[in-house]
């Protein structure tokens, strides 16, 4: 396929030349009678006719101008008449050719100038050659790039939790197809003979495989996080010590945002072969406390206080009420009775889980004020059995 994108490539760049020959010979034709009338045209600075000069830099010039007439005048029109379609695609496909059409309008003008002053040496049309077929290349690229709404479209047809990351990785299979295919036409510019390139890599092959055996194990491990779905992007997970916000999961690493905002980058074989914690997918979260009150709390007063936190965490709103909730009188501590308290929060949000347990702890702290109980902190008795008599002498 390299090879026909080659062929494809040579010839049109034969074209364009001959484009230019054709140019070049009306420019010539039409400074032979300036030769005539005035002599000190046909002087010559480095080998260069002066005419010649004067004119490589006024064509050069007249194709910067011309190029930014298209850009204002013609680009423009397109992209007004693009907004009237009933899709979006047309107007990112001309923003996206904009750039490399302006290139492409420097390298033109670069041709005419130095064949205007007999300079193209071979070595310069190869350079400007291998410049048009990178052109071409890079707008091929920025079509796909601004295609790629309409990939994650197509992807989310098959799949639409993993959308985003199977578009993701389609891109950048195309990308690396297209970027190996511009780098053997550019190659093929050069007289260079891809395919017995590849063919002369021989045992050279067999190490850069053996290099690469990293790389091929992080693109399975691409494909198990994606065939698994245990990761997507957004979501909070934690994987070995890393902690944070899943950013991206390419080809060879995923991308975690750290919640100290730094971005962190683990190679996928390693995300792919260790325990995965993933936090957003959790539907509740956790509420787990030991209150202690003080030891002059009696036995009655514990039992009301504990049915009175159970009552109010079964009829409270942010508490689920499906799942595990205990409140039990649990140990007879240092300086408290202590009494354990274990539940579970209707949503998994973040703030609105420290918006409950912060009601929570203030109706605890009234159930407890309400029995004529309090809350004990770590202190000690010492007990004194007699003191020393006063022996006065």
């Amino acid at each position: 396929m390299a090879l026909n994108e080659s062929n494809i490539t040579q010839e049109s760049l034969k074209v364009i030349n001959s484009l230019d020959s054709d140019i070049i010979v009306s420019v010539q034709s039409r400074l032979a009678p300036l030769y005539e009338r005035y002599p000190f045209l046909s002087y010559d600075i480095w080998g260069i006719p002066v005419a010649n000069l004067i004119a490589a830099i006024l064509l050069f010039g007249f194709m910067l101008m011309l190029r930014k007439l298209f850009t204002k005048i013609v680009l423009v029109f397109l992209q007004r008449m693009a907004k009237n379609t009933h899709t979006y695609y047309d107007d990112r496909i001309i923003s996206a050719l904009k750039d490399p059409i302006r290139f492409a309008f420097v390298i033109i003008a670069l041709h005419l100038f130095f064949l205007l002053i007999y300079k193209e040496t071979e070595f310069i049309v190869n350079i400007l050659d291998t410049l048009m077929v990178y052109t071409a290349f890079w707008a091929v690229l920025s079509i796909v790039e601004a295609l790629k709404e309409a990939i994650y479209s197509l992807t989310a047809k098959f799949n639409p939790d993993l959308s985003k990351e199977m578009g993701n990785f389609i891109l950048t299979i195309l990308k690396i197809l297209i970027g190996g295919i511009g780098l053997a036409a550019m190659l093929t510019v050069w007289g260079i003979n891809v395919t017995a390139l590849i063919a002369s890599l021989g045992l050279g092959g067999l190490a850069f495989a053996l290099a690469a055996k990293d790389t091929a194990s992080n693109l399975f491990g691409s494909f198990a996080l994606l065939a698994d779905k245990s990761i997507r992007i957004g979501e909070w997970v934690k994987v070995g010590g890393v902690e944070g916000v899943v950013e991206d999961v390419g080809m060879r690493t995923t991308k975690i945002r750290s919640f100290q905002k730094t971005l962190i980058t683990v190679p996928n074989q390693l995300v792919a072969n260790q325990p995965i914690e993933n936090f957003s997918r959790r539907g509740i979260r956790r509420i787990k406390m030991h209150i202690g009150l003080t030891y002059g709390t009696t036995s009655d007063q514990i039992v009301n206080i504990k049915n009175d936190i159970e009552r109010m965490l079964r009829n409270h709103k942010g508490i689920s009420q499906k799942d595990s909730l205990m409140v039990y009188f649990d140990s007879f501590g240092d300086s408290s009775l202590n009494i354990f308290i274990y539940t579970f929060t209707a949503t998994a949000n973040w703030a609105k889980y420290l918006e409950i347990r912060e009601d929570i702890h203030i109706k605890i702290m009234k159930i407890v004020e309400d029995n004529g109980s309090g809350f004990a902190f770590p202190s000690q008795s010492i007990y004194v059995e007699s003191l020393p008599t006063d022996r006065t002498s």
